[in-house]
């Protein structure tokens, strides 16, 4: 597949996350969180047994713990108190975070069209969500950018030091090492819930094998492929896809105001992948 459009699907679907969130899932956000990561890495493992060197284990470590631990919790703690487009709004902020790390990390020094193209792309993704009263969580917001910076510091990292082992073993192995992580938090913390229904469970069972176990190894694939920086501007569809689902499920009708965001959020991406085209890789 197509690097570009494996990233651009992958944050499509991460966007679905956060009506299942505040509609169908407790509010539970870090057994939510242990369920998603190991939910969707145990079953990779079944399939594929392979494991990585022992000299690997400690960037392993270290991916999934930035990748699926930090970015889960803090993802599903910025879902619980924000609205789920000022929450993908946040996590948008990615492309920025991901320009600027993989600067210093990994010699890619973006063009003044490729930042200019990504500022306006979150400037877009801010006014596609003025149109309703939003006040925004201090808890939640930190949350989100926190979330936004550990996936792109992982990214940036994966890109650096590529992988030991296929593509999927490697996805399997972060989000389990993540997912134990968030299970024992769960437990220490005791953010388990009292009951769980059957929607419950559909819900969990979506974000973990659809949301997580394909949607992390398209993401992956992309960042493989392409590179991290060059990937980075289709975090802008988390918000969009998070915004539509509102719109559909919960009656909500855009403002002409909102609709200039999506499109000035549609076109920054257009820019910014004509500007990874125009300027060859010299770092590499």
């Amino acid at each position: 597949m197509n690097p570009k459009l494996s990233a651009a699907l992958a944050t499509a679907i991460w966007g679905t996350t956060y009506i299942f969130v505040s509609v169908l899932l407790p509010h539970n956000p870090i057994f939510t969180a242990a369920v998603r990561a190991l939910g969707g890495g145990l079953p990779l493992l079944l399939l594929h047994h392979q494991t990585p060197a022992r000299e690997w284990w400690g960037k392993v470590a270290l991916l999934g713990t930035l990748n699926c631990g930090v970015v889960f919790a803090f993802l599903f703690i910025a879902a619980e108190r924000l609205p789920g487009g000022v929450a993908g709004t946040l996590q948008s902020l990615g492309p920025i975070i991901t320009v600027l790390i993989a600067w210093p990390l990994l010699g890619e020094r973006p063009t003044w069209l490729r930042l200019v193209s990504v500022v306006l792309g979150s400037i877009g993704v801010m006014i596609l969500l003025t149109g309703g009263k939003i006040v925004l969580d201090a808890v939640g917001a930190v949350a989100g950018l926190t979330a936004a910076i550990s996936l792109a510091l992982g990214g940036v990292l994966l890109n650096r030091w590529g992988r030991p082992i296929p593509l999927l073993e490697f996805t399997a192995w972060q989000l389990v090492i993540g997912g134990v992580e968030l299970a024992a938090l769960a437990a220490i913390i005791g953010d388990v819930p009292t009951s769980i229904t059957t929607g419950n469970v559909i819900a969990y069972v979506y974000v973990a094998l659809i949301g997580t176990s394909i949607a992390y190894a398209l993401w992956f694939h992309g960042v493989e492929k392409a590179g991290a920086a060059s990937v980075a501007p289709f975090f802008l569809l988390i918000p969009m896809v998070a915004f539509a689902l509102d719109a559909v499920i919960r009656g909500f009708v855009p403002t002409p105001v909102q609709s200039l965001g999506a499109a000035i959020v549609i076109g920054s991406l257009i820019v910014n992948q004509r500007a990874g085209r125009t300027r060859p890789n010299l770092a590499r």
